[in-house]
């Protein structure tokens, strides 16, 4: 190094950290197929290609976010009111993730679609057949995957805003109607 010359530190793991804060970011407003590498460095401030150096490549960086988001302690299903509330404001706030995105379009790479499947199935279906299993409910699995498709929907539903009134509707309103619904599969 030249005495002239500013010495530059490289962190790793503030890299790393800037990518995956921006890829968070970037794969909840735009999804997977639309977020580039390109974008994802330039939000963060660094180098595109370390992406490579840390999560192999955009579908690994993708991975690790669906991960994250989870955390460490299973989620409570959808018939907890305040899961679903939390689930709904964060829709209203930032859209649907790519989660849920994965329940109504596949993705082209099938390790992103196969990640985004096991984290639906992990974060919505499993503790709602595990719930309706323990309540003795018949076909506890086709009956999670049903109200896990009929929340996402919803979902999207109110995110497109074609149907004016669920669009407007306040959550004080909307989620013990979506409750009373995905509880009422009583058949």
């Amino acid at each position: 190094m030249n005495e002239g010359t500013p010495s530059r530190r490289r962190d790793s793991s503030l890299s790393r950290e800037k990518l995956f804060d921006a890829a968070s970011e970037l794969f909840s407003e735009r999804g997977f197929d639309r977020t580039t590498i390109r974008d994802i460095g330039e939000r963060a401030g660094v180098d595109p290609a370390l992406i490579a150096r840390y999560f192999t490549n955009k579908s690994g960086l993708y991975t690790a976010v669906l991960r994250a988001e989870l955390g460490d302690a299973p989620p409570p299903d959808l018939l907890a009111p305040e899961r679903l509330r939390a689930l709904f404001d964060r829709g209203d706030r930032r859209g649907t993730g790519p989660v849920f995105r994965s329940a109504v379009q596949a993705h082209d790479d099938d390790a992103v679609q196969d990640a985004a499947r096991a984290q639906l199935y992990l974060r919505m279906v499993d503790p709602l057949r595990e719930r309706f299993a323990r309540d003795g409910v018949d076909r506890p699995q086709l009956r999670a995957e049903l109200a896990a498709a009929a929340f996402i929907g919803v979902l999207l539903a109110r995110g497109a805003g074609t149907l004016d009134e669920l669009a407007a509707a306040d959550l004080d309103d909307l989620v013990p109607l979506v409750l009373a619904t995905l509880g009422g599969l009583d058949v």
